[in-house]
Formats: structure tokens, C-alpha cells, sequence
């Protein structure tokens, strides 16, 4: 007699039987097991993405929250730096580099976002402002993409009796939660190296490239420099890009026509787990060679993630070199 539904005789069904669907069930367990833990439910956990964030000072708006713009931006400061998915870019590092350059207040443009992101290597921006309403009390922040000038609001009300802290831990909660949610379209998807070059190549279009020399020095704070990781990314664009690079230590830089040449440093910015990130500065100035004139300069910071701090240095510089190849050689092929 055949059980039914199973195409099992019935004197099958007996210990060995019951022995090899344990083990089935036993091995269905086990590989949903190593399933969850090999596919963390966290996509922040999968990636390592880390965002570099500035916050600016907010912008008041009514008599009676005088002084509550820099109370408002310093908490939501210490707020946010507990979020291991931010890199905060330091306040005082901030006001160095942008107080004689742009506006620090919550009343920053969309289109001041790309230099500030140049400036200081953030890739989204944190500002806003402090509004009084009658007895209400609002606090409104705008998140800024530097790379996609993509803007996003969010905003917190209570009265002016209340306590200032609470609500602004509410607002660090509703940006932190936008930021994670809408990083795709704040953030400038990475492009590939060749469509870089590609893009570069037909900016520059036909025109006649000068040769050129790069020499461009670099360290890593609390490390030696191991190989000049942004002179190499020049060199790179220059040559795939139709410039003929003479070598400055072959001692015949002088026969070049425009001399590319820089200052880089990085050093080590945070720890998330196993993940490091380095922050990195790139400086560089193209100068004519027969007038001695400075044809165009540019600087760049950036931040770069890896498993090792040497690693993370050298992406990042590489990465604030390839910047700055895109926006500078199109000045050295322009007619003097």
C-alpha cells in the first residue's frame, strides 16, 4: 500500500526515514541561517557608505529667537555626530576655509553648495533656519546635495516656551532619516573613470594641448608618502586626454609649456568598524613657463573610505586630482 500523497510504501516510513527528514530540516535551518547573516537587513551595514556633512550656521527670523541660530546649529551638531553613516566636517575647519568666500548663514544658495563641497569635501550640506510665528516656534532644515545641488526640507514646530533641545533632536532624527532615505539623489552616483576621461576629452574638443609638467608633492599625516598618488592621477588625465607629459625629474621639465604643479596632504578622519576614512587636500596651479604667469588654480577636498588608512589617503587624493584635471586643463588650452 502506497501512503498517500507521498509515493512512500509505508514500511519505508520508518527510522531512517524520520532520520533523513531531520537532517533536511536540520540543513533548511542552517542555510537560513548563514542566508541572514551573510545579507545584512542594513543597506549602510552592506555599503560602508559614509556621507561627509557640513552644517551651517541656521538663519533667524523673528525678534525673540535672537541667538537661537548658533544654539540651534551647535546642537544639532553634537546630534548628529553620533551617526556612525555621517563624517562632520569640523565647525571651526568650516569657518576657516568659507568666511571670506560665501555666505555661512541658512540663507546659502543651491548653487553655493558645489564650491562649498570643493572646499571642504562635503557631499551634502546641513542648513536652515530659526522662525518665530506668533507664540510657535519653527525650525527648518534644508539638505543639500554639493554634487547634484538636489535641495530637501524638513521642519519641526513647537512654541517659543518650549525647551530648545528637544526639538532639535526631533529635527537631527527627521534629517538623519531623510539623509539615509534619499542619499541616492543627494549624492552623485560614481562615474567611471573612462566616461570621466571620455567626458574631459570632448570638452577640450580639437584644440591644440600644450605640453606639460606636473609635479605635485604629498603626505600623509603620521605616515611617509609612499608614491605620488595625485601626480600620478594628473598624468593620467593629461595623457589620455591628448597632453604630452614631459617628466620633471628627467631634468627637461623646462622644456615644457605649462607647469602643473601642487601640494597634498591627507590624513585620518573616523572609524566605522573595520572602515577607515581619510580626508584628503589637493592645491594646484598651472603656470606659463615663458610668461611665468599663473594661468589657473583650483583646490579640492575629498573623503575616501577603505579597510586601510594608506589606502583611503591615496583614493582620496587621486580622487581630488581627477577633479581638478576636469576643471583645469580646459584653461590651458584656451588661447593667451
Amino acid at each position: 500500500m502506497v501512503g498517500v500523497g507521498k509515493g512512500i510504501p509505508d514500511e519505508c516510513e520508518g527510522s531512517e526515514y524520520r532520520r533523513l527528514k531531520v537532517k533536511k530540516i536540520a540543513l533548511g535551518i542552517l542555510l537560513a541561517i548563514v542566508a541572514s547573516v551573510s545579507s545584512p537587513p542594513e543597506a549602510a551595514s552592506e555599503t560602508g557608505e559614509i556621507y561627509p556633512v557640513a552644517i551651517l550656521t541656521f538663519a533667524e527670523r523673528g525678534s525673540g529667537v535672537k541667538d537661537y541660530g548658533q544654539k540651534v546649529t551647535d546642537i544639532l551638531f553634537a546630534s548628529l555626530a553620533d551617526n556612525p553613516q555621517l563624517y562632520l566636517v569640523d565647525r571651526h575647519e568650516l569657518a576657516i576655509l568659507l568666511e571670506h568666500e560665501l555666505n555661512l548663514s541658512g540663507m546659502v544658495k543651491p548653487s553655493e553648495a558645489v564650491q562649498i563641497g570643493q572646499l571642504t569635501g562635503a557631499k551634502i550640506l546641513v542648513t536652515g533656519s530659526v522662525l518665530e510665528a506668533d507664540k510657535d516656534l519653527y525650525l527648518v532644515a534644508k539638505i543639500i546635495g554639493t554634487e547634484t545641488s538636489r535641495v530637501l526640507g524638513t521642519s519641526v514646530k513647537g512654541l517659543t516656551r518650549d525647551e530648545l533641545a528637544p526639538l532639535v533632536e526631533t529635527l537631527a532624527e527627521k534629517v538623519t532619516g531623510m539623509i539615509s532615505k534619499q542619499a541616492q539623489s543627494l549624492v552623485a552616483k560614481r562615474v567611471q573613470q573612462k566616461d570621466r576621461l571620455a567626458a574631459l576629452a570632448g570638452v577640450l574638443g580639437e584644440a591644440q594641448r600644450p605640453t606639460v609638467s606636473i609635479k605635485i608633492r604629498e603626505h600623509h599625516v603620521g605616515q611617509p608618502a609612499v608614491d605620488p598618488a595625485a601626480e600620478t592621477e594628473m598624468t593620467l588625465f593629461c595623457r589620455k586626454t591628448g597632453f604630452e607629459v614631459i617628466d620633471h625629474e628627467a631634468g627637461s621639465a623646462k622644456l615644457a609649456d605649462i607647469l602643473i604643479q601642487g601640494e597634498g596632504f591627507s590624513e585620518f578622519a573616523m572609524r566605522r568598524g573595520n572602515l577607515l576614512s581619510v580626508k584628503a587636500r589637493l592645491e594646484v596651479k598651472a603656470i606659463d613657463q615663458r610668461t611665468s604667469k599663473v594661468i589657473a588654480s583650483d583646490r579640492q577636498s575629498t573623503i575616501a573610505v577603505d579597510l586601510s588608512e594608506r589606502i583611503a589617503g591615496k583614493k582620496a587624493l587621486e580622487e581630488a586630482a581627477a577633479a581638478i584635471a576636469e576643471r583645469i586643463l580646459p584653461e590651458l588650452v584656451k588661447p593667451r
